[in-house]
């Protein structure tokens, strides 16, 4: 009887043993792993599919940023691996899930088609490419692996039908290279804008009737250029490149209006044009004056000058009468005491002078010769001057008193 309870209490012994080591062994268990592409960086948020031996999906995770993946309580069994992250590579691995947490360690992706990475189907796979098969298992693997032809592998680098994949480092580069001429081209064009501008203001200020056409002669010798923006029955304003100005109409002698002529360029022959030499330009005709010496920082010496303003006014016929009026100021007589004027005809450079003298005193020299134009210390004689309506029109004028003095 002791012998019968002892052996009944090794059977129950071993019983328990088996059953606990079979609940042990089937307890889910994980699989994990890094995903490695095929240029050597860790793959990021892509799929990966665990399936069972025959292709049935039972569960899928997405890779964390470090490419890592982790399958929870996974039953024991056999199992296949999925991978497909585009550009960075596909792979397909096996899983054999056993009594322990499988680690898979770094998965590195091919490119190309899925490779089924597994040692024995490689071998069974080459097995069947050996007609001569004998009955020695070992050996027949062992000449098959010696007599069939090494197969290309169409995922290798050197294969003909390599699919062409763009370099995202060279396209960057072009889309940079293209964006700094686009920014360069609108700089240059942004500059020579700029360029145009200052020679604009350039010639603006050279010549203000680039802009406004108004010449305004004010009384007291002044002229405005402007543009006459209003008026009314008693002033004027005028834009000019100061600003604006109030004008009195009382003040103003005259308005002209200049219309700015382009130059016509000379006519020349084009079987002489490379030996033609154009003619120098003609010196502008300037008033000469008898006494361009004249010493006017002497104690006695003559001095004449402007009273009040020059007025302007059209007679009858057309004409322009110029009036004023001078006076000597000096210690000494002034004798032949005139007033030249210089007309601006256009804004070429072209002047006339007309020269008027005044009504003064009268004086004969000792060579018998009688002038009416002569201005003793302190005295005063009016001038005036006729501008013929044939003269033509002129866009401004200056003058120059100019005297003789004798003893």
């Amino acid at each position: 009887m002791a012998n019968i309870f002892k052996l009944k209490n090794t059977i129950i012994g071993l019983v328990v043993a088996i059953s606990m080591t079979t609940l042990f062994a089937q307890k889910p268990r994980d699989i994990s792993g890094t995903i490695i592409g095929v240029d050597g960086e860790k793959v990021a948020k892509t799929i990966v599919v665990l399936l069972t031996g025959d292709g049935t999906e039972v569960k899928r995770e997405e890779t964390s940023r470090r490419g890592a993946f982790k399958f929870k309580k996974v039953s024991p069994g056999s199992y296949s691996l999925s991978i497909d992250a585009g550009d960075s590579g596909s792979l397909t691995t096996q899983a054999e899930v056993t009594d322990s947490n499988l680690k898979l360690g770094d998965l590195q992706l091919q490119q190309g088609p899925n490779d089924t990475v597994s040692n024995e189907s490689i071998a069974s796979e080459d097995a069947q490419y050996d007609p001569t098969l004998s009955n020695n298992p070992n050996q027949g693997s062992s000449d098959a692996m010696s007599d069939v032809p090494a197969i290309p592998d169409s995922t290798s680098p050197t294969s003909s039908q390599e699919e062409f994949l763009p370099d995202p480092g060279k396209d960057y580069i072009l889309n940079e290279l293209s964006f700094e001429i686009k920014k360069m081209t609108a700089e240059l064009k942004y500059l020579n804008e700029e360029l145009e501008n200052l020679k604009a203001l350039s010639k603006m200020w050279v010549n203000p009737l680039a802009i406004y056409s108004k010449e305004i002669i004010m009384k007291n010798g002044s002229t405005v250029f402007g543009k006459i923006v209003y008026q009314d029955e008693s002033s004027l304003k005028v834009e000019t490149l100061v600003g604006y100005l109030i004008i009195n109409r009382k003040e103003i002698v005259r308005i002209v209006d200049n219309v700015v002529t382009e130059e016509q360029a000379e006519y020349v022959p084009e079987q002489v044009r490379d030996s033609y030499t154009p003619p120098p330009m003609p010196k502008l005709a300037e008033p000469k004056y008898t006494s361009p010496d004249r010493d006017q920082t002497g104690k006695y010496s003559a001095n004449c000058v402007l009273m009040g303003n020059i007025s302007e006014k059209k007679d009858a016929q057309g004409n322009i009468v110029f009036n004023g009026e001078l006076k000597n100021i000096g210690g000494r007589r002034a004798d032949f005491v005139k007033v030249d004027f210089v007309f601006r005809k256009n804004w070429s450079g072209e002047t006339k002078t007309l020269t008027t003298f005044i009504r003064g005193g009268y004086h004969t020299f000792d060579s018998g010769i009688t002038t009416d134009a002569t201005l003793l210390p302190g005295a005063t004689g009016a001038f005036e001057l006729y501008v013929p309506h044939d003269f033509g029109s002129f866009i401004g004028y200056s003058y120059v008193v100019d005297w003789e003095e004798y003893e």
